[in-house]
């Protein structure tokens, strides 16, 4: 009697489940026999032991804005198929695709009971969000590493369903998860710190087992002299938008921010403006955007005198599982905007 292959199920967004592209994104769950896309490389490389027997696929888009009903349903279709493992991605530096990705594995882990993997850039918003529940491959940014990225998943996907102890995450591959593990080692951990010390002033070179955190550091503006002579502008990672987002700002995940005029605008109105943001109930916001961005106090200030002006124009993004990547790139844009326009300070709103 032949040996019982291992069942797995994979999660693809509509891109890789060939379905389309951005047109596609708002797709609902749906299941395929068998493997697509970058299945195939994954059948090809987990051989004879286990098997690809379904493909989920869900709109990147339908996802992100119905992360609850998206899950839930994605989690009925996976569970037809009987599986032993789930995996979703590689999701790479895709933002709305990775905080899926991860969302699915972990629904897997806690209540199907079977393990669950994925694979994404370091920088993706599902790195933060799920490193500690999941195991997560490291890739490149794109899917130019998928060739890369393939194998590794396919080599941990087999030590999962193995029930084989999974290694260091430099040997296998995976992304640090934050979690100590008690090991007996060769020597006293005094020996080792005085080791690592003398290879330092040597200029050696040595590898830390505490990696410390690595932080920006940004050396604050002077302040300013006069702020009744002060333009000041408003920006918000709260998603305030005219009504309608005629930018279609994301909500998760953006990949853009919005610039829009206020000269003339004495208070941002329901009728006029709205929130785009997914990650926060937006009634309050909605019902007057000016708690997210305070445009009617600055109008105040600035009848009163105490600030020369408010810019005519405010900036606004979505900060729900952005990426670091993208975050940095608005704020750098934003910056050399107002630079130009001789903005003096920034109200830097979020929610």
């Amino acid at each position: 009697m032949a040996e019982r292959k291992f069942r797995v199920v994979h999660y693809l967004n509509q891109f890789f489940g060939q379905v389309g592209g951005e047109d596609k994104a708002n797709i609902p769950p749906e299941a395929r026999d068998g493997a697509l896309g970058p299945g195939m490389g994954l059948k090809a490389a987990l051989g004879p032991e286990a098997e690809i027997v379904g493909t989920v696929i869900c709109g990147d888009g339908y996802f992100a804005e119905n992360i609850e009903t998206a899950t839930a349903q994605t989690m009925e279709l996976v569970k037809k198929f009987n599986p032993d493992l789930v995996v979703a991605g590689p999701a790479f530096n895709a933002g709305r695709y990775g905080t899926a990705c991860g969302a699915v594995c972990v629904a897997a882990q806690e209540q199907l009971k079977i393990p669950a993997l994925t694979a994404m850039f370091a920088e993706n918003p599902g790195v933060d969000l799920y490193k500690k529940e999941l195991y997560i491959v490291a890739t490149g940014d794109s899917a130019a590493s998928m060739r890369q990225a393939l194998p590794k998943m396919a080599a941990l996907m087999l030590k999962l369903l193995r029930g084989e102890s999974i290694g260091h995450p430099d040997e296998e591959g995976y992304i640090a998860r934050g979690i100590r593990k008690n090991i007996i080692a060769d020597k006293p951990g005094a020996a080792r710190a005085v080791d690592m010390l003398v290879a330092k002033v040597k200029g050696e070179p040595f590898t830390s087992e505490l990696p410390m955190p690595k932080f920006d550091r940004v050396a604050p503006n002077p302040p300013i002299k006069d702020m009744t002579q002060a333009t000041i502008a408003l920006v918000t990672s709260g998603g305030i938008v005219p009504s309608g987002n005629p930018d279609r700002i994301e909500a998760s995940s953006a990949t853009k921010f919005g610039k829009y005029n206020i000269a003339g605008v004495d208070d941002l109105t329901s009728e006029a403006y709205e929130t785009a943001h997914g990650g926060y109930d937006p009634t309050y916001a909605n019902n007057d955007p000016d708690r997210v961005v305070p445009l009617d106090v600055l109008r105040d200030l600035e009848r009163e005198g105490k600030i020369a002006q408010v810019f005519d124009y405010f900036y606004s993004t979505v900060g729900n599982g952005t990426s670091v990547a993208n975050s940095a790139q608005f704020g750098a844009e934003i910056a050399q905007d107002l630079k130009e326009a001789g903005v003096d300070a920034v109200l830097l709103t979020s929610t």
